[in-house]
Order: C-alpha cells, then sequence, then structure tokens
C-alpha cells in the first residue's frame, strides 16, 4: 500500500493522529472539532503558560469553554505540548500561527518558517500539511513546498499540501468552525483529495477549489472587501459630520432598499487580526507584480486615520464645556476591537488610547471583558471598576466598543459627555450624547434655538 492510500485510509478510518500547530483563536477551536469527530490531535504550541491552562482544563479562548475542553481532554484524545519532537508521531499537520506586519507594515512569515523548520526536523514520509495561517498568494508553494521539495520530498508523493483559510469570527455565537464553509486548496490533486478528506470530517462544508494560490486570494478577498467598504463609511461619516447629517439615519434609511445596497458602518477604526493585515498583504503581493492597488492604500489610510477623528470630535465636545483635551479626566468604554470579547489584536481604542495621553489627557478604562493591555511604554494598563459614582467624575466618556453587557441609557443619565462612535447610544436622546458622523456645532445651534423658542 502507498503513502496516499495508507493515509487515506487512516483519515477514513479516524485512526490518522492530528497535529496543530499554534493553539491560540484559530487553532484552539480547530483542535477541539477535530478531537470531537473522533480523532486524536496533538496541539503544539511554544508558551508554556497556555499549554499549562490547556492541561488543566482551563480555556483562555472566549469561543471555547472550560466544560468543553475538560469533555475533549477526558476522551485522552487531546494532547496539548511545547514539544515539537512529537511531530514524528503524527499522520497530518494544521498550521496555525500568527502572520502579524513587520514595523514596516510588510508581512512577517517567520512564525511559518519556524514551524516548517521544525518539521523538516522531524517529519515522516507521507505527512499531510495544512497552512491556515492567513498570507499573501504563493506561501504555501514559496515557504512550504519548495522547502521540502529541496530535501528531496515529492509533493502528492513523500508528503501531501494545502491551504485553507482560517474563517474564525471570535465571539460569533452563529457560526463557528463546524458549520463555517471551509475553503481549501491542494498543491495536487492527491492532496487535495486527502485534504478535502480531512477536513470533511472536521467540519459540516468544504469548498475546494483549484490552488492554494486561490484560497489564499480568497481570504485576503474577503477582508480587503470588508475593510474598502468600511473605509467608505467611515470617509461618508467624516462628511455627514461636516455637511451636518446624521449618517446613522442616512445608513438606516439606505438599508430600507431590498436589493444593490448592503450596510456597512463606521466606527473608531479597525481591529481585529484581519481586516488591518490582510489588505496589506495582498497589497505588498502586488506590488512585486509592479500593480498598485489604490483602493487598499486610499482604505488602509481612511481606517489608520480615524482614532485621529475621534480625538479632534473629544476636543469639540470638550470645548462646549470649555475645557480642551489636555488636563481632561477622560474614561474610554469598551477596549477590545469588537463587541463582547476579550481580543485587543489591533484595536482602534489601544490607538485612541494614545493619542488622548500623548495630547496631555489624563485616561482610564473600563472594559468587562478586556481586563488589562500593555501600552506603547510597555506598561500594564489594567480596567477600572464599573462604579457609576466614579464614571460621573470624569469630563468625558468615549465609547470605542458597543458591549451587551453597557447600560447604555444609565451611562447617558450620568450626565458626563459622552462621544459615542458606534451609535450604541441610538434612541437615546439626552443632551449630553454625541455620536461621530453628526455636527456638533449643527447640534448646538438646534440646542440654542430649541432654548430660545
Amino acid at each position: 500500500m502507498g503513502r496516499f492510500e495508507e493515509l487515506k485510509q487512516k483519515i477514513q478510518q479516524k485512526t490518522a493522529k492530528v497535529g496543530v500547530i499554534g493553539l491560540g483563536y484559530v487553532g484552539l477551536p480547530l483542535a477541539i472539532e477535530t478531537v470531537k469527530s473522533g480523532y486524536t490531535v496533538i496541539g503544539v504550541d511554544l508558551h508554556s503558560g497556555k499549554v499549562e491552562s490547556l492541561k488543566a482544563g482551563i480555556s483562555y479562548v472566549q469561543d471555547i469553554s472550560n466544560e468543553t475542553l475538560q469533555e475533549c481532554l477526558s476522551t485522552n484524545r487531546f494532547h496539548p505540548t511545547t514539544d515539537y519532537r512529537v511531530i514524528e508521531e503524527l499522520d497530518a499537520i494544521s498550521i496555525c500561527v500568527p502572520t502579524p506586519l513587520s514595523p514596516n507594515q510588510d508581512p512577517d512569515t517567520s512564525y511559518i518558517t519556524n514551524v516548517v523548520n521544525e518539521i523538516k526536523r522531524y517529519m515522516k514520509n507521507g505527512l499531510l500539511i495544512t497552512l491556515e495561517s492567513t498570507t499573501y498568494p504563493g506561501t504555501t508553494e514559496e515557504l512550504i513546498q519548495r522547502e521540502f521539495e529541496k530535501l528531496g520530498y515529492r509533493a502528492g508523493v513523500d508528503f501531501f499540501l494545502c491551504y485553507s483559510p482560517e474563517r474564525v469570527d471570535p465571539g460569533n455565537r452563529m457560526f463557528s468552525t463546524y458549520n463555517t464553509p471551509k475553503i481549501i486548496g491542494g498543491t495536487t490533486e492527491r492532496c487535495m483529495e486527502l485534504g478535502t478528506l480531512l477536513y470533511g470530517n472536521l467540519v459540516k462544508t468544504v469548498v475546494p477549489v483549484s490552488t492554494p494560490k486561490v484560497a489564499e486570494m480568497s481570504k485576503l478577498l474577503e477582508n480587503t472587501f470588508r475593510s474598502v467598504n468600511i473605509a467608505f463609511m467611515n470617509e461618508m461619516a467624516m462628511m455627514c459630520d461636516r455637511m451636518g447629517i446624521n449618517v446613522w439615519e442616512v445608513i438606516k434609511a439606505a438599508s430600507t432598499k431590498p436589493f444593490g445596497f448592503m450596510p456597512f458602518y463606521p466606527g473608531p477604526g479597525i481591529g481585529g487580526h484581519c481586516i488591518p493585515l490582510d489588505p496589506m498583504y495582498l497589497s505588498w503581493k502586488a506590488k512585486g507584480f509592479k500593480f498598485h492597488s489604490q483602493f487598499i492604500e486610499i482604505a488602509q489610510s481612511i481606517n489608520d486615520n480615524m482614532p485621529d477623528y475621534v480625538l479632534n470630535k473629544t476636543g469639540q465636545v470638550l470645548n462646549i464645556n470649555a475645557k480642551a483635551i489636555n488636563s481632561s479626566r477622560i474614561l474610554i468604554l469598551g477596549m477590545a476591537y469588537k463587541p463582547d470579547i476579550d481580543d485587543l489584536r489591533e484595536s482602534p481604542g489601544l490607538e485612541v488610547y494614545e493619542l488622548f495621553k500623548k495630547n496631555g489627557a489624563s485616561v482610564d478604562y473600563y472594559d468587562p471583558h478586556a481586563q488589562s493591555f500593555v501600552n506603547k511604554k510597555g506598561e500594564v494598563v489594567h480596567s477600572i471598576a464599573n462604579d457609576y459614582e466614579l464614571f460621573q467624575t470624569y469630563d468625558c466618556m468615549v465609547l470605542i466598543t458597543n458591549h451587551g453587557s453597557f447600560h447604555y441609557q444609565e451611562l447617558a443619565d450620568l450626565g458626563v459627555s459622552i462621544i459615542d462612535t458606534r451609535n450604541a447610544f441610538d434612541g437615546i436622546t439626552n443632551s449630553n450624547v454625541y455620536r461621530i458622523g453628526t455636527s456638533v456645532a449643527i447640534r448646538q445651534e438646534k440646542e440654542i434655538v430649541s432654548m430660545l423658542a
């Protein structure tokens, strides 16, 4: 029996040992789903604290409960470790490591390279490797296939290689790893067959595509589409602000059209691991083909400058009460990049915090999910307690993240000026609430007219 047939049989019979390298927001849910499907999983992560936490049955990923983790551990088919030597035991590996940007905004693929080097040390013939990390088109072939071929391994014969982009949406209660369609592209037909077979046992729907490049490009297209449309709405918000029009009412009105319109919403900037980074991966790769994407560059510029717009809006609101940002006490409400999660990756709130500090403000934040972060000085900043009496002592509050647990009417009733960057106070008419995408000056004029009447 050849290597292909042997691995195919193992996958079908669920006797294949599956490795997941990188046990973060992507890797841990994938590992758990693989255990649930009946496979033995060895999870590898170099962070010893994470591994010890998992062994103790304590999850650090919000989408995986302690109960779910403990159920998987009780099967004796989930084994977290920091030791790469376990690769010698594996039949299939999914790589789920970070792919950040360098300080120069170029792709940093060092995590992938490090994993590939470890696999080369310990791999056995017939191994199925699937890269899930978001990256530029061509990565799978350039950084993985080419490296193994240098050692004499043949893709589709001695080893099997696929790319399947992660589509994790932290905090999404409707779509999980299992029921989110999984795109996969193999470097050969045999690679594709094995990859589709394995993932077909893990998730509800597998979407095969012709090549890894198509799969890689599809992920970048998804998030670049979102980045460009969010940037357009951010620009519309600033335009409506200038024109004295409420952008939120405009979006609501436009959304009544049953065809040809898809609502996106402005905000204080973009966050998370995907939307701020993926377009830059695509733009960087395109430049290698002498193609410069103006849409990506413009969208990135608009989104990157939204924290400055929030800073200016805050200054306008403070000015109403004859105050300046310098020396004011400002409370940021919510620091996570999206509602009801603890994920701070690329959160625009972090940049807003730094801008307030740079301009002389005394800044605190309250977030019931994200309890601390490290600022640019390397200092640990902790969330304050949920104390309304304390909240009333601030000169203004800036809502960055619209967590479901916030009591918006009660916050508005405190009488402190509020800058709402998410329209979280929609329907609340308190005069101390100001929204981005609306004009502070126009509102003041209306209030004066109302008082005179």
